[in-house]
C-alpha cells in the first residue's frame, strides 16, 4: 500500500474514532441520573454522593433541568455528524481538525474557570480537562496526515 493510501486509511480510522467518542460522550449525558445511581452504588466518594443527592432532588423537584443535558447530548451528536465530512474528504474538510483542536484547547480553561466558579472539585476539573487533551491527540494526527495527503496530491515533498 502506498503512503497516500496508508495515510487515508489512518485518517478515516482516527476520524471515525473521534466521531464515535463524540457520539458516546453525548449519549452518556442523557441517562445522567441512572449512571450516577450506578456509580454511587459501587464507589464510595463524598463528591459522588453529593452529586447523586443533587440529581435525585433535581429529578424530584425540577426534572425539566435535565433538558439541558439532553441539549448537551444533541450538541455532541451534531458535532459528530459534522466530522463525517472529514471522514469522507479529509483534505477538503481539514478545517474541522483545526476547529476540533481549538475546541480541545478551550476545554481546559473552560473546565478550570467555570468548574471553579461552580464549586467542582479540582480533581474532577482535571478529568474534564482530559477530554480536551485526549481528544486533541487523534485530531492532531488527522491534521498532520491531511496536510501530508494534500502535499502528495499537489506533488510537493513533505516538510
Amino acid at each position: 500500500m502506498d503512503r497516500s493510501r496508508t495515510l487515508f486509511v489512518r485518517l478515516r480510522f482516527l476520524s471515525g474514532l473521534f466521531i464515535l467518542g463524540l457520539f458516546l460522550s453525548g449519549a452518556t449525558a442523557i441517562p445522567l441520573q441512572s449512571e450516577v445511581d450506578c456509580l454511587a452504588k459501587y464507589f464510595d466518594s463524598g463528591w459522588l454522593s453529593r452529586v447523586h443527592t443533587a440529581l435525585d432532588q433535581t429529578q424530584a423537584q425540577y426534572a425539566f433541568l435535565f433538558y439541558g443535558a439532553d441539549w448537551l447530548a444533541f450538541g455532541h451528536f451534531v458535532i459528530a455528524i459534522a466530522y463525517v465530512g472529514a471522514l469522507l474528504d479529509p483534505i477538503r474538510n481539514r478545517w474541522l481538525f483545526d476547529f476540533g483542536l481549538i475546541a480541545c484547547v478551550l476545554v481546559i480553561p473552560h473546565a478550570l474557570i467555570f468548574g471553579g466558579l461552580r464549586g467542582i472539585p479540582f480533581w474532577w476539573r482535571l478529568v474534564d480537562c482530559s477530554f480536551g487533551i485526549f481528544g486533541s491527540i487523534p485530531l492532531w494526527f488527522c491534521r498532520k496526515w491531511a496536510i501530508e495527503l494534500e502535499q502528495a496530491a499537489k506533488g510537493q515533498p513533505n516538510s
